[in-house]
């Protein structure tokens, strides 16, 4: 177990008492929280998330930066305040890798974004991270240069990201060639074809298909142990029922494009601008999808922690 300074990252008694006795974790961030969903979707879409990491067998590590603090395993009380901070005049920032040591020194409230939370993952030793989708290569990137800090992340960090893919909204192409360039493997829970996030079909294909949370584990311990550097992208497709149809939602997201660039939103506020526009374009429909996305994802992350926390006990007897 390695832990960071305690003066800067704080983990709850319920995930230090699971790193410490090798109970299954798993990591879930927080920007989805403050800035993927409305009030009070977004807190009653936490506190099922982490339901659902239990229901599993596993203790969910919501993280996030509150005055200052890193934390690992929110309370209710910081739940309440990255999903409703606006209107008690706390504004609740949006964390990166470059964002850290600013938000951390002047003792402010951040959620955490993919990249972000893998670090601090992997800071306290949390293996596997459940979220959404994750961010990519954007389109028009060749004029732009707008590339994700999650797919850098997953180049430096020990954390296994089990998601729906990448958001629709971004260029899955390129995603996909700079995952390869950077060596970071994609594998399909169940799946050939790498999932769009709304949709199960992108037209893309995984790297390796795998039919279980134990191949899955098994294929993470021998990466870490060969001395491998670096994450992997667990691609889970959005259950059946929930999937939007992909004509209607890339409609959606052309329109959305089109608004963003007529009102010139870029970088970081970019992709809070689209989901919302969708939401609105789809009327709902996208929210409903998203919110059972990361459902999915949560319990299949759960299920691969309980495995890999076995291969890892075994390995000591």
């Amino acid at each position: 177990m390695n832990i960071l300074n305690p003066e800067y990252l704080i983990l709850s008694e319920v995930v230090k008492t699971a790193l410490v006795e090798n109970k299954p974790i798993v990591a879930l961030e927080s920007t989805i929280i403050s800035h993927g969903m409305p009030y009070p979707q977004n807190l009653e879409t936490a506190l099922n998330v982490e339901r659902t990491v239990r229901e599993h067998g596993a203790v969910p590590a919501t993280i996030a930066i509150i005055n200052g603090k890193i934390k690992a395993g929110l309370s209710a009380e910081d739940l309440e305040i990255l999903a409703n901070g606006s209107s008690t005049g706390q504004e609740i920032l949006k964390a990166s890798r470059r964002d850290i040591p600013f938000i951390i020194s002047q003792k402010l409230n951040a959620a955490t974004t993919v990249a972000a939370t893998m670090i601090f993952a992997e800071m306290a030793g949390i293996k596997i991270f459940a979220t959404g989708g994750i961010g990519g290569v954007h389109r028009n990137a060749q004029n732009t240069f707008d590339i994700s800090a999650d797919l850098t992340e997953l180049a430096n960090s020990n954390v296994a990201v089990v998601s729906a893919g990448v958001k629709s909204i971004l260029d899955i192409g390129l995603t996909l060639e700079y995952l390869e360039t950077l060596g970071v493997p994609v594998i399909g829970y169940r799946t050939e074809e790498f999932p769009a996030f709304y949709t199960r079909e992108s037209g893309f294909k995984v790297n390796y298909k795998l039919n279980s949370p134990e191949e899955i584990s098994d294929v993470l311990q021998k990466k870490w142990e060969l001395g491998l550097k670096g994450g992997v992208i667990i691609a889970n497709p959005i259950p059946e029922e929930f999937s939007m149809d992909k004509k209607l939602i890339d409609n959606a997201i052309e329109d959305a494009l089109e608004k963003a660039e007529d009102k010139n939103i870029k970088g970081k506020d970019l992709t809070p601008y689209l989901l919302s526009e969708i939401k609105i374009i789809t009327s709902g429909k996208s929210l409903e999808s998203n919110i059972n996305l990361v459902l999915n994802n949560a319990g299949l992350a759960a299920e691969i922690s309980v495995c890999l926390c076995r291969i890892f006990e075994n390995n000591r007897k």
